[in-house]
Parts: C-alpha cells; structure tokens; sequence
C-alpha cells in the first residue's frame, strides 16, 4: 500500500542577513538558525582548502559502502560530470553531452542531522545544458530518501517513495515537491540548510523554508550527495548531530499559518 505524504510549505522572515558575493561567508559569523532542530556535535567539518582525502571502503552502487569523498576529479567529464577543488571551493560541473547533473557524495553513517552548506550557481555558458541548479540529497544503504533543490526560481524540498520505481532511472520515484518562490541570481552566495530528525524535513535558503514528513526519512541514512545542474560552487560543508528543538512545535505552527505566495 502507497504511503502518503504529508507535506506542508512554510515562509517566515529572514533568519539571516546573507552575505554579498565577496563579504564573509556565515560560517565565519552567526550561524544560521534553525527551525526544528538545534546543532549537537559536529559530524563533518569541511572547507575545500586542500585537497580531498581518498575515500574508505568499497562503494556498494552509489549510495553507501564507503566514507568520504567520492566524485570525478577530472580531467575529462562523464555521466557525473567533474568537480574542482580549489581556492575553498568544490565546484561542479556537468558534462553537456551526459544530460545528467555532476555529482559528488561523501559517505557518512547518520540518522538525525543538520547539514549545511553555501552555493553559488556560476556564471557559466550553458553549452546546451539545459538547468542551472544545486541540490543535497540524503541516501539510505541503496537510494535517495530526500532532497533540497535550487534553482533561479527557487527552492523545492521533496521524499523519495520507496514503493514506486522511476522506469527511466530505475531508482526510486519521487513525491511531488514542495516549493517556494526565491529568485537566485547567478554569481551570488547562499546558504542552504537541511534538517533532518524523525520523519520529517526542514529545508531553508535566504530565510524561506519548507518542511514535509514521510516515513522514508527517518530512515539510517548512508552518504549526502551534491549535485549540479550546468556548473556551481559550494563551500564551507558541515554536519552536525541534529538535537530536537523545544521550539519546533511554536514554531511549525506559526509557520504554517503564514504560507509564501505561490
């Protein structure tokens, strides 16, 4: 029997004052809040600034069987495209013949947590790419479990349904994402902050944010995977053990009682 998702879109004012492209990034002043959950200890720390470590283990398709970094350093791109490490950044760039964005995953064993991290869609000819976008992704021992996307128009936060199979990519189909109107300029910083405790979901970029609940999310999880439409930067990586917020309850209710235009 199909499980339903509950899903339920959220605004509230600007948690944060973003930084211009060249000011200091937040991981180097106040932290962004958080809805849902509060930061415990730290998980992954990791800012691009040298080069990546090899990863452990033996990858078990995708998702899991290894920890670390796993991606394509080039110099020539596949189906996953390539990644760049320099200069504090990780950037991401999608091959235009694969039609399919670059990936990159670093493998982790969690269940609760609070990742964070900044992103900037680069200012890149498209070369017949067809999407400028970002994501983060959560996997379980074999597939995706949930996601924040980014795009110029926005971002969506959606679960992944664990008894349907996409016929054209063989890996588990999706619920119908959730959605808030933000306009992302190309060049420009942001930060991106995903909760995850139970079965539900906290997604949140330039002070909007969405949050949904479906029993695959509460699922152990295995490795986080970034991912890049055309090509974008990330730094400034971090994970924390994500602790329950006494607040979440005021705070789910005031926020969905104020939802973002469509």
């Amino acid at each position: 029997m199909k499980v339903p998702l509950l899903v339920s879109l959220l605004f509230l004012l600007p948690l944060v004052n973003l930084p211009a492209a060249d000011s200091p990034s937040p991981a180097e002043n106040a932290l962004p809040k958080t809805l849902m959950t509060i930061r415990g200890k730290p998980l992954a720390t990791e800012d691009f600034d040298k080069p990546l470590a090899p990863l452990t283990g033996k990858p078990i398709g995708f998702a899991s069987g290894f920890g670390g970094w796993r991606y394509n350093p080039g110099p020539t791109t596949g189906k996953g495209g390539m990644w760049q490490v320099a200069d504090g950044l990780f950037t991401g760039i999608e091959s235009p013949d694969a039609h399919h964005p670059a990936t990159a995953s670093f493998g982790i064993q969690f269940k609760d947590a609070i990742i964070q991290c900044e992103f900037r869609l680069n200012d890149a000819p498209a070369n017949g790419r067809l999407y400028r976008s970002i994501f983060v992704k959560a996997t379980d021992a074999k597939d995706y479990v949930c996601a924040l996307f980014v795009g110029p128009g926005g971002l969506n936060a959606l679960a992944y349904d664990d008894t349907r199979i996409d016929p054209k990519t063989k890996q588990r189909d999706k619920f119908p994402a959730v959605h808030a109107n933000a306009p992302v300029k190309l060049g420009e910083w942001h930060t991106a902050v995903l909760e995850i405790k139970g079965e539900e979901l906290v997604a949140t970029m330039d002070g909007k944010s969405l949050t949904l609940s479906s029993p695959l999310v509460g699922v152990d999880k295995h490795s986080v995977m970034l991912g890049v439409g055309t090509e974008a930067s990330f730094r400034h990586f971090r994970m924390w053990e994500a602790l329950p917020n006494p607040d979440w309850p005021k705070n789910k209710e005031a926020l969905t009682s104020n939802p973002p235009p469509k």
